[in-house]
């Protein structure tokens, strides 16, 4: 059984050595265990500090990509490399490192394929009150959108499955916690969640720069995923909002028409059809977007084949 632990970096030179001292080079249940270090086009020492703590495997950009692609990379590595079990953390040491066993205990039990470390969210103190409430209404809405049980959704400290690695795409540049989640749910693949400890902050995020920013870039994520996993049903609540206020003004109309009064009200009967339209036109938008979803389906199917494939060969290299 491998386990590699990545760690996504952005000019982390300050943090990623009290990050890396903390993680285990063994664990019961692992027979190897792999540090792996994403560099993100970092222009500080993050690099050189990886090396003098003996990291085993560094991926560097040569200009920064964001969040979610160097996720992204680590998970193709990692699976490249023979991984078993792969957890991902922050380079910033926010997840207690000692907790890494109870968050791929799941897997190794066969509980599940996709572990999140959930965070106590109201004790931390660097968090203001508006953030706790606005995490756990994030929580919330993923939870809705996923039909899923995560009370944490924006946790990074999280294990995968090989099997669940291979089926993980990030469309999103931003970031890859909540997609990833309304992925496993929309796909069928077991997750849960771990109460997990966290350390002093270091320094501040980087992700969440203003909280309207971060709202806004949230929210505009989970419409995404769920247009993409869930068109017909995203388009028909869409377009049943304008049908609706136009059937009801048809209705009004018609009731109008039969009292007979002298108003023709012709600008309420254009308003009517021009909402009945727009109504119809999502609900054709979301038939169409269905049916592409439908293809999407078999390319990420072959897509699946593929990394099996890929994996397999070089599990029989590494052999």
């Amino acid at each position: 059984m491998k386990l590699i632990i990545q760690i996504p970096c952005y000019n982390e030179e300050t943090s990623l050595g009290i990050t890396l001292q903390e993680l285990p080079r063994q664990l019961p249940g692992i027979d190897v265990i792999e540090w792996l270090v994403i560099d993100d086009g970092s222009s500080d020492r993050t690099v050189e500090v990886a090396k003098a703590y003996g990291v085993d495997r560094i991926i560097s950009f040569p200009s920064n990509q964001g969040l979610a692609k160097a996720f992204m990379a680590g998970l193709e590595a990692s699976l490249q490399a023979g991984a078993d079990i792969i957890v991902n953390t922050d380079a910033d040491n926010q997840y207690c490192a000692d907790d890494i066993p109870t968050l791929i205990k799941p897997i190794l039990h066969q509980q599940a394929e996709i572990v999140i470390g959930a965070r106590p969210i109201q004790k931390i103190r660097h968090f203001s009150p508006i953030k706790k409430l606005l995490q756990k209404l994030g929580s919330w809405v993923v939870r809705l959108a996923s039909n899923t049980k995560i009370p944490d959704a924006p946790s990074g400290f999280r294990a995968f499955s090989r099997e669940a690695a291979m089926q993980v795409n990030v469309f999103n540049s931003y970031t890859y916690t909540l997609e990833t989640i309304i992925q496993a749910g929309q796909k069928g693949i077991a997750i849960t969640s771990v109460p997990i400890r966290v350390n002093p902050m270091l320094r501040k995020s980087r992700l969440v720069k203003s909280i309207p920013s971060y709202v806004r870039r949230s929210l505009f994520t989970i419409l995404r995923i769920f247009m993409l996993y869930k068109p017909m049903r995203f388009f028909f609540i869409l377009g049943s909002i304008p049908f609706s206020l136009g059937f009801l003004l048809g209705i009004r109309w018609l009731i109008y028409f039969f009292l007979g009064t002298e108003r023709t009200r012709i600008p309420s009967l254009i308003l009517t059809a021009i909402l009945i339209l727009i109504g119809f036109q999502l609900w054709m938008f979301g038939l169409v977007a269905d049916l592409m979803a439908a293809n999407r389906r078999l390319l990420e199917d072959i897509q699946l084949r593929l990394r099996r494939q890929n994996a397999d060969d070089n599990q029989n290299k590494l052999v």
